[in-house]
């Protein structure tokens, strides 16, 4: 990796094409795939809480998101945008799972209800 202030002066020493990830994760090869995913809901109660996305492609190999560390708030018809980064890029996804969590393990659990979603890749944007 490189310091952050100094990226752009040690890329720049490479005369081929060079990739630079600035969402990375802890684990080989270190770059992150990232999404936006943009959500509406309809529920009447405001839900707060987490979403890990699954994404699945039509050979069935399947890769979840990190957890973000900050709960959302989903309030009734209005859009919510969550950057989720993944370990691996799916070329062509078939199918897309959402978990939606508190994190708490005491009271009742709560479904979130999705009116409309669209997930867009931040590195391939063509897709």
């Amino acid at each position: 990796g490189y310091q952050a202030d100094e990226w752009k002066k040690t890329l720049k020493t490479y005369s081929s094409p060079t990739k630079a990830y600035f969402d990375t994760s802890g684990q080989d090869p270190f770059c992150m795939y990232n999404y936006l995913l943009d959500i509406t809901t309809w529920n009447k109660n405001i839900r707060r809480g987490f979403i890990k996305v699954k994404i699945i492609d039509y050979a069935g190999n399947a890769v979840e998101s990190q957890m973000n560390s900050e709960a959302s708030t989903f309030q009734q018809y209005k859009r919510v945008k969550i950057l989720t980064g993944f370990h691996q890029d799916i070329e062509e996804i078939a199918k897309i799972s959402l978990t939606f969590s508190t994190k708490t393990f005491i009271g009742p659990k709560h479904k979130l209800r999705i009116l409309e979603m669209k997930l867009k890749s931040l590195n391939n944007p063509k897709r």
